[in-house]
């Protein structure tokens, strides 16, 4: 965990540490110097029982760590934490290339993305916009921003194969999508955040560069979460010639990078329902600095509790 300090110059306080152990150091040695003289040892150790002086330096070391909790919960710490965010819009992309007919995904890549995007969109929150854009040489929106995050499975059951794949210009249509995203009527004001979760099988083919599109993106500060979709030995049958189709893994990382989003690679079922696993977290929460002061005084406190405890303990008398 990443901790920050509000005030870390009130660290300086730790200083007397050092002062304290020295002290009682000094302390312990002058004891030992001025032992008692007791002719009749067995007397004396019936009347007082022989202490270890491994609880003693217990209870003094932990007095320290309640004092080094409690002058850090005094500099105000806090760390992030993962807030979950009530509104923002994804822009999901489904390639729908003729690759996207090849079997090394059973029962075949389109119909396993599709479920899987289909369980990713529902566990979206409720007051989440999705929009559905497929991924061709002629880039669609099939449905625009909506919180109606069933219809979302409804459509994209129709939705079919097409020639080509234009990544460049499916970005450019996914800025236009976002821009159609409604206000929040109790927040005229606040825009949501968005982020788009582009899946594709293969390289570009036509269309714009995706490497510029990707910049575009990048200054409307959207994330774009990548997904290479497939194996290196996919291939689909085109004109009674078999073509080999494997993703385009650099091409999509470039994308995530630039756009200060996540790769992700999904060769099988179970991997691609785990990717949008992780992107669902992603999009669905945020980092915010909490503070932590409680909980550093808590500590102070557990170890103020076991010292005391450990002074009543060299304190006792046992017969």
């Amino acid at each position: 965990m990443d901790i920050g300090l509000t005030h870390p110059d009130r660290l300086l306080l730790l200083l007397v540490i050092p002062l304290l152990i020295g002290a009682y150091i000094w302390a312990s040695r002058s004891k030992n110097r001025r032992g008692m003289r007791f002719t009749n040892t067995s007397v004396l150790g019936r009347v007082v029982p022989k202490q270890g002086q491994w609880r003693r330096h217990l209870a003094f070391a932990v007095s320290l760590l309640s004092l080094i909790s409690l002058t850090v919960a005094f500099t105000k710490p806090y760390a992030p934490v993962d807030v979950p965010r009530e509104r923002a819009t994804v822009v999901v992309i489904l390639d729908v290339s003729q690759s996207m007919a090849a079997t090394d995904v059973p029962p075949d890549r389109l119909a396993a993305a599709k479920e899987a995007i289909t369980a990713f969109v529902d566990d979206l929150p409720d007051k989440y916009n999705v929009a559905l854009l497929t991924l061709s040489g002629n880039p669609a929106q099939v449905i625009p921003p909506t919180t109606n995050h069933g219809s979302i499975a409804t459509v994209m059951q129709n939705v079919g194969l097409q020639d080509s794949t234009a990544i460049g210009e499916v970005l450019h249509l996914a800025l236009r999508t976002l821009a159609q995203v409604p206000g929040d009527p109790d927040n005229p004001g606040v825009v949501a955040p968005g982020a788009i979760v582009l899946l594709s099988d293969g390289e570009n083919t036509s269309g714009r560069s995706p490497i510029q599109a990707a910049h575009a993106v990048r200054e409307a500060e959207v994330p774009v979460h990548t997904i290479a979709y497939g194996t290196e030995n996919g291939f689909v049958e085109l004109d009674g010639e078999r073509h080999r189709v494997p993703p385009d893994e650099q091409l999509l990382q470039e994308i995530a990078t630039i756009t200060g989003g996540q790769a992700y690679s999904a060769a099988s079922t179970s991997d691609l329902s785990e990717v949008y696993d992780n992107i669902g977290s992603e999009v669905g929460y945020e980092q915010v600095e909490h503070e932590i002061t409680d909980r550093f005084a808590g500590f102070a406190i557990v170890f103020a509790v076991i010292a005391a405890l450990g002074a009543l303990s060299l304190a006792a008398r046992w017969n």
